[in-house]
């Protein structure tokens, strides 16, 4: 079993990543359980939307602007968060996951505060997410960490939107 000092969070900008570091795997995962959980299952990852096969098989390009960051384990990537490049003052978290055989050893509050601090840091006013309802685990910990319900920026049903000022 893996020691949760084990895993360490590490940035990777846009031009450093590549597919096979383990990045396109967890992306993958991400977005095959988020389109069964909107009821829209799909088999593989051929079968996802047009942009979110271009950030598994070319997250460099699809995130050329934006840090991202990795929990690893030894070598094995077991979580990825994307932080987005500034936009008047903000930024934004997106694609928080951990691989399910590491949850609960503290791998998603790692990247987490290493995106507050990263925001911190680039000097930004706040951070904003969106998350489906249904995960009220991830709700529960972005809350933990400051962040608040705030009105809603994208139109889609059941997407809960919020923000942490810095």
């Amino acid at each position: 079993m893996t020691d949760q000092r084990e895993v360490s969070v590490v940035r990777r900008p846009g031009r450093t990543l590549s597919a096979e570091d383990g990045l396109g795997a967890l992306l993958t995962a991400y977005h095959l359980r988020t389109e069964a959980e909107k009821g829209a299952p799909v088999a593989d990852a051929d079968a996802l939307p047009d942009r979110y096969r271009a950030e598994i098989s070319d997250p460099r390009t699809a995130f050329a602007d934006d840090v991202v960051l990795m929990a690893l384990s030894g070598s094995r990537a077991v979580g990825c968060l994307v932080v987005t490049a500034p936009t008047e003052g903000q930024l934004e978290i997106k694609r928080l996951w951990t691989d399910p055989a590491y949850r609960g050893r503290g791998v998603a509050s790692g990247l987490l505060g290493a995106a507050i601090a990263h925001a911190t840091e680039s000097g930004a006013g706040t951070v904003r997410l969106s998350v489906w309802s249904w995960r009220t685990g991830a709700i529960a910990l972005y809350e933990r960490f400051g962040f608040v319900v705030t009105e809603s920026w994208d139109d889609r049903d059941q997407l809960v939107c919020l923000e942490r000022v810095l």
